[in-house]
């Protein structure tokens, strides 16, 4: 077993310990105004969004992308949820560099500096014009019981995908002289059909986030810390029957 994995086992299972402990600490954390609302979403994101990204690409991109989009989205959908007005261009391009950066940072081992830094500029600049022009994660909001995707959620995916089929290519020419066909199909329709899943289930999400029982809430948060505690085990497993690391 690698070390670096025996290590992000460890971290895992203590972060998972955290959140279980946010969970039974439902109440003293502010109830249903309390931040666990967000964090629910943002949890449920990070991992519709890492899945989606990493099982095609790799788990750095996954990780990487997950993160940085389903937390960003958290924030933004929560907002919305509120009934409060959309932020303005200051805080869009921030959750634009932030997003733009998790692409990046997921495409850094596999393809080096340069390119990583050149598609996550132009992922940046494309989220912006896409903000500017009305196109959100809040677009057409509505929390509901079932999965739903609107026309123009639909049409906003499709220009996502071939944008970043085009920003994959630019940056092969850019940063290394050359471009891979077969690479920018990939990378823009998991990016297009990942986000295009994702808002068909975010109606859903929206709902179930607004309606979590108390009681359910607390059940999980005892799933969450026996689960962190297995993971954090691990590492005491492998000492204890002397599994060779690297």
């Amino acid at each position: 077993m690698e070390r670096h994995v025996l290590a992000a086992i460890s971290i895992a299972g203590t972060s998972l310990d955290l959140l279980g402990g946010m969970y039974l600490a439902y109440d003293l954390l502010g109830g249903k105004h309390g931040p666990l609302r967000t964090l629910t979403r943002a949890v449920t994101y990070s991992v519709l969004y890492g899945v989606g990204f990493g099982l095609p690409v790799g788990w750095r991109f996954g990780l990487a992308a997950g993160l940085t989009n389903g937390f960003t989205l958290a924030i933004e959908l929560s907002r919305a949820a509120r009934q409060q007005p959309d932020y303005g261009l200051g805080h869009d391009s921030l959750f634009s560099f932030i997003r733009g950066a998790g692409f990046g940072l997921g495409l850094y081992h596999d393809f080096g500096m340069r390119f990583a830094l050149i598609f996550a500029v132009l992922s940046t600049v494309g989220q912006i014009i896409a903000y500017s022009r009305g196109v959100r994660p809040t677009m057409q909001y509505q929390a509901m019981a079932r999965p739903r995707i609107t026309r123009r959620q639909a049409t906003a995916a499709l220009v996502r995908t071939v944008g970043y089929i085009v920003a994959a290519l630019l940056s092969g020419l850019l940063a290394q002289g050359t471009y891979s066909i077969r690479f920018a199909l990939e990378i823009g329709l998991v990016i297009g059909l990942a986000t295009a899943f994702g808002n068909f289930l975010t109606p859903y999400i929206e709902w179930f986030a607004d309606n979590l029982p108390e009681r359910r809430l607390g059940v999980f948060g005892v799933v969450l810390i026996l689960s962190g505690f297995g993971l954090q085990s691990v590492q005491y497993w492998v000492a204890l029957l002397d599994v060779p690391l690297r």
